[in-house]
């Protein structure tokens, strides 16, 4: 009992409180609850519960080990595994995609602190973790009893962003103009630029952007956001199979405006099927329900966008404003900068995969390249804004030698360090590995990087071609082949960068491990702390997506 016999006991003797605090919550927790005779004490989450903020967010264990999680390659059930144990704050980065690719505007541990910390509402922010990550989230919040998400407008999900707001705008408190995909400003379309040639499978552009309007300005290394709009085509689908006006009003903007350029039509999120469990009944709201809390009742879920939703439950009128509400918000998209503004002032371009392809019958498009693949053209006016890079960049010293590994659109970044080693005459040795599928139409920048090597700007260039022969030959297995001098040239100090698939990533790491115990002398596990090393003195730096 407390130690006023007059005061009954409600919280238990283990509460996270004094005695003198104990006895007081007690005396208010009885007045909250009419009590006059004694009762089971309350647990401390029941009391929490009867007066909200009542108990801190439950601390897990001291949060100084290691972060072992803190990888791309690792499923997001083992990240969960690792950080079993952990405080929450350190269980909400382990669900984040760990690519620190800056999506949601800062690194993974800076996101999730700030969902911790309050100072952030929105939890579907980490595109490259989609679905799975927003419901570990929203899974882990509703276990230390926050409020959790079930809608876009929800307080933890940004509201479609409509109207669209003007250059220069941003909500307060967002960092200066441009910085902040909260405050994007207007760049204009300068040029597109097919770099593939005839034969090729792909479709990748050179898209050049003017800044001099903007104010803005880049390092190489940072990122460049953009504001995309939805394929119009797809828009009217939906419009047609909702059987709704397309100027309904919403928020000051019709239907069809809010279509094109306020919500995400890919992939279809979990409220919109928890909306059609409220509008539909029998086993199709069993199924919507199923599908809305992460089930996949038909072995469809994973392609179920926007419209194959509709279709899905074909006949359902809901209201287009509950509609909308279900939806998420259209996302930013994040491109590597592939150019030096100190080479190039007032410029910037990106390399673009054009994404596109197929389901049941349909064509399915990439937002955002396809946007920049078709629907802008020269003169038109795109709101953008600059990523900072997070520890991703040139080494501080001009002399140190560099070493680049980015087959595909990965040779982006690596285009902008040979222009700014170039334009600021830098004198560290520069070795690019460039590979892709064949070498007579995927060639990006051939012209380019051949004149770089001339001019001894490109100190080697090693290539790879996977469909060139009849065995598969990538930029891993041409490491390989150069090896002793890859050793060499860390044994002298390079720094070792790669970008591009987070898979290809990890061939990569393999591949230098293998050269590290083969030409270095060393152990497995001694390659191994090589390499960790490396990370953990900035010598070895990864932009994997």
């Amino acid at each position: 009992m407390s130690a006023n016999p007059q005061i009954l006991q409600i919280l238990p003797d283990n509460a996270p409180f004094t005695l003198e605090q104990r006895t007081w919550l007690s005396g208010l927790l009885a007045g909250l609850l009419g009590l006059d005779q004694a009762v089971t004490p309350l647990s401390a989450a029941e009391a929490a519960a009867l007066v909200p903020g009542l108990l801190p967010a439950p601390a897990g264990p001291a949060d100084e080990g290691p972060i072992t999680w803190h990888d791309p390659g690792i499923a997001l059930a083992e990240r969960m595994k690792l950080a079993e144990g952990r405080s929450v704050r350190m269980q909400l980065m382990a669900a984040m995609a760990q690519q620190d690719c800056g999506q949601c505007g800062s690194s993974c541990e800076e996101y999730s602190g700030q969902i911790f910390d309050k100072k952030e509402a929105r939890i579907n922010l980490c595109v490259p973790g989609g679905k799975d990550t927003s419901r570990m989230l929203k899974k882990l919040l509703e276990e230390v009893g926050a409020t959790a998400p079930t809608a876009a407008a929800s307080p933890l999900v940004a509201p479609p962003p409509y109207p669209p707001p003007q250059a220069g705008e941003g909500r307060e408190g967002a960092a200066a103009a441009g910085r902040s995909r909260d405050n994007p400003v207007t760049a204009t379309v300068v040029s597109r630029t097919l770099l593939n040639r005839k034969g090729s499978e792909k479709e990748t552009w050179h898209v050049e952007f003017d800044l001099t309007q903007s104010g803005l300005d880049y390092v190489v290394g940072d990122s460049f956001g953009l504001m995309p709009a939805n394929d119009q085509a797809l828009v009217d689908a939906i419009i047609a199979a909702l059987d709704a006006p397309p100027d309904f009003p919403i928020g000051g903007r019709t239907f069809r405006e809010v279509l094109s350029d306020g919500v995400s039509l890919s992939p279809a999120p979990d409220m919109l099927f928890q909306l059609y469990s409220y509008v539909t009944g029998g086993e199709r709201r069993q199924k919507a329900k199923t599908l809305s809390a992460g089930g996949d009742p038909d072995g469809d879920a994973k392609s179920l966008d926007v419209l194959a939703a509709i279709e899905k439950f074909a006949g359902i009128r809901p209201d287009p404003e509950a509609f909308i509400e279900a939806l998420d918000p259209l996302q930013p998209r994040l491109y590597s900068i592939s150019s030096s503004f100190k080479a190039h002032p007032g410029r910037v371009s990106l390399t673009v995969d054009t994404v596109r392809y197929k389901i049941a019958k349909r064509q399915r498009l990439g937002v955002a390249s396809t946007f920049l693949a078709e629907r802008v053209a020269p003169g038109d006016k795109v709101r953008v804004y600059v990523q900072k890079a997070h520890n991703f960049g040139l080494p501080a010293d001009p002399a140190v030698p560099i070493i680049m590994v980015g087959p595909g659109t990965g040779i982006a970044p690596f285009r902008a360090f040979l222009h700014e080693r170039m334009a600021t005459k830098a004198p560290g040795p520069n070795w690019l590995f460039f590979g892709h599928q064949r070498h007579d139409c995927d060639f990006f920048y051939e012209d380019e990087l051949n004149g770089m090597k001339a001019a001894g700007v490109l100190t080697r260039l090693s290539l790879a071609w996977s469909r060139d022969d009849k065995d598969k030959f990538y930029v891993q297995d041409r490491m390989r082949q150069v090896g002793p001098d890859i050793w060499s040239w860390l044994s002298e100090g390079a720094h070792f960068y790669i970008c591009g698939a987070v898979r290809m990533g990890q061939d990569v790491e393999r591949a230098l491990v293998d050269i590290i115990v083969e030409h270095g002398s060393r152990t497995a596990d001694e390659a191994i702390a090589y390499v960790a090393d490396l990370k953990k003195r900035g010598r070895y730096q990864t932009d994997t997506y």
